[in-house]
């Protein structure tokens, strides 16, 4: 089925000049980054307890890991055992119970794989587990280059600086809002007025970018959102299209 193209929620106004929008507010997963293939990364938290995995083993694996919600990003579990309700209700906002939803989550698929929930987490925390979308570096760098001040907005229970960093992401925003640390979570207008008040830019000058009905949470903030469409990892997402929204000569 082809990808349906991205839709606005609401539309920037246009103005005389060089740029509609003072800011662009991102989202990271779905957005930016998409989490690897999940057999492959079944397959390589595997061998980082030095299992060697074939992949009609690790396909099975993936599945049921992720129907239990133990892939992080992939899809959220079927049924959230009693004694991680309370960590899954809070992963977004804490670390600890980010890490504890998804490793007792995984923990709960039977596997011949000794530690293997914990190695399934710990590859989110680095480069290895993402695979950024193409458009990314390019339209970051045109949005600076042209003004546009840009931040992270992200519901998200662990550090992304260091994945930016080793992307080289880090100096193309302007700012980091990551819900663990400003406690709030999207669709919750108070984490986009947060992202808007670092940046010093009015909400109604602002355009959010991401995957999902809460990232258009944003238009209860004033601001306007662009929600693009679900891509594998390494395809395009449409995220230059925010260039056209920022960029009326663009």
């Amino acid at each position: 089925m082809p990808e349906s193209p991205p839709q606005p929620y609401a539309h920037p106004a246009r103005i005389d000049g060089h740029r509609a929008l003072d800011a662009v507010l991102f989202d990271f997963h779905g957005t930016l980054a998409m989490t690897v293939d999940p057999v492959a990364w079944v397959s390589a938290a595997a061998a980082d307890c030095g299992v060697t995995l074939d992949r009609g083993k690790a396909t099975v694996l993936a599945d049921r890991l992720a129907t239990a919600g133990g892939l992080p990003g992939v899809s959220p579990p079927v049924r959230v055992p009693p004694q991680l309700a309370m960590a899954w209700a809070d992963r977004d906002l804490y670390e600890h119970a980010h890490r504890e939803a998804y490793t007792g989550l995984a923990a709960t698929v039977p596997n011949d794989v000794p530690g293997l929930a914990d190695a399934l987490y710990a590859r989110i925390l680095t480069p290895a587990g993402w695979a950024l979308y193409p458009d990314v570096t390019n339209t970051l760098t045109t949005l600076r280059a042209a003004g546009v001040r840009t931040a992270l907005v992200s519901n998200i229970g662990f550090d992304l600086r260091p994945l930016l960093d080793a992307w080289g992401l880090t100096a193309l925003f302007d700012a980091l809002v990551m819900s663990y640390e400003v406690g709030c979570i999207k669709p919750d207008p108070k984490i986009f007025l947060r992202a808007c008040g670092m940046l010093s830019v009015d909400p109604e000058r602002t355009l959010m970018i991401g995957d999902t009905p809460a990232d258009a949470g944003a238009v209860n903030a004033g601001c306007a959102a662009l929600v693009v469409p679900a891509a594998s990892p390494g395809r395009p997402n449409g995220l230059h299209r925010a260039l056209s929204l920022a960029l009326p000569h663009h």
